[in-house]
């Protein structure tokens, strides 16, 4: 080998080196939902603790959920109630679409949004990058 590619590849393997140290672990730790059918009804018992993490408001994330099920959302109490049956995994799946739709900026991937509504447009507005990015409302 010549001396220009040993050079290139400690190089190449110094950049790496220092990519990998760089990487930034997810410091979002959502707790999974805790749901429990009672009759032909679906009990969260924990929204708004998932609410508090991802720095959103409650009614925003049941709005969604609502939707995405196409059923009825209510509250009793501390818990939400929704109308059918719904597994914890259906439930778990619909928050993780929320997440990369309401809450992860496109572009650097990080949590550290918040929701900017201005006129008649949302907007998520990423605190890490600066980013803006137009949401549909809901």
């Amino acid at each position: 080998m010549t001396e220009s590619k040993i050079d290139y590849e400690a190089l190449l393997d110094r950049a790496v080196n220092v990519l990998e140290k760089g990487k930034i672990e997810s410091r979002l730790e959502v707790p999974p939902v805790i749901s429990f059918i009672e009759g032909s009804k679906t009990k969260i018992s924990n929204l708004s603790e998932i609410a508090k993490v991802l720095n959103r408001e409650e009614e925003h994330i049941l709005k969604y959920i609502s939707k995405r099920l196409a059923t009825q959302a209510s509250r009793a109490g501390d818990k939400v109630v929704l109308k059918g049956v719904f597994s914890r995994e259906q439930l778990n799946v619909i928050l993780e679409q929320y997440m990369k739709e309401y809450v992860i900026c496109p572009t650097c991937k990080r949590p550290d949004t918040k929701l900017v509504k201005e006129k008649d447009l949302l907007y998520l507005v990423c605190m890490a990058c600066g980013s803006r990015t137009a949401v549909r409302k809901l």
